[in-house]
């Protein structure tokens, strides 16, 4: 029974994230997500109570996605340095901007998130923390250019990363979003690296 009652949670997560993602909170319904999921709006109120609840349960969703996905890749222990984690890293959080239904539509709640009737995770202070981490492990293996401050670096490296997916979003959907991460760190490794070498770490962090 409990097994039964968490595939319908999350049919019903999913079914309100794809119209989320495309019609935005304010274009969607509780009949709408009904409709999409198969089930009944009274199942849907027994397990969410409410369209703001279902979009808070999409947004927490989304945060949820990143610590695993942060942790499987910064382990000190793999022996890969850190700046490569930190490119492998961007690339898998990309990918699943890309892929992941409620990590797309938890993004574009956040972005809603003044039409919602319920508090939200804060973004980004994470990413920063865990960038700065990466950064300064960086440093201690003598791979970070002398000139680099690991906080400053972090919350710079954490804008343009959400930036390239903002602009990536409004063209193409993301379709393109590893095209253009590529370009990034190809702009920022002759920065943060002590001795620059992109084109070697690159193709390799992408691939991981």
């Amino acid at each position: 029974m409990q097994e039964r009652a968490e595939q319908t949670r999350r049919s019903l997560l999913e079914a309100a994230a794809s119209l989320f993602d495309e019609r935005g909170y304010a274009g969607t319904s509780i009949s709408d997500i009904a409709t999409r999921s198969g089930h009944t709006s009274g199942a849907i109120y027994f397990h969410y109570a409410s369209k703001e609840k279902l979009a808070l349960a999409v947004v927490e969703g989304h945060f949820a996605t990143w610590p695993p996905l942060i942790e499987r890749h910064t382990e000190p222990a793999t022996g890969t340095p850190a700046l490569e984690q930190l490119m492998g890293l961007s690339f898998a959080v990309a990918r699943a901007f890309r892929d992941d239904i409620v990590v797309r539509a938890g993004a574009r709640l956040w972005t809603e998130r003044t039409l919602i009737a319920a508090p939200l995770p804060p973004p980004f202070v994470g990413w920063i923390d865990a960038v700065t981490a990466m950064l300064e492990r960086s440093r201690a293996e003598g791979e970070l250019a002398p000139h680099i401050d690991p906080e400053r670096a972090a919350r710079t490296v954490v804008c343009a990363f959400f930036g390239v997916h903002t602009v990536s979003e409004a063209l193409d959907r993301r379709r393109s979003i590893e095209d253009h991460l590529s370009d990034l760190w190809a702009l920022l490794l002759p920065s943060l690296q002590a001795r620059p070498a992109p084109m070697e770490l690159l193709p390799v962090a992408r691939q991981g």
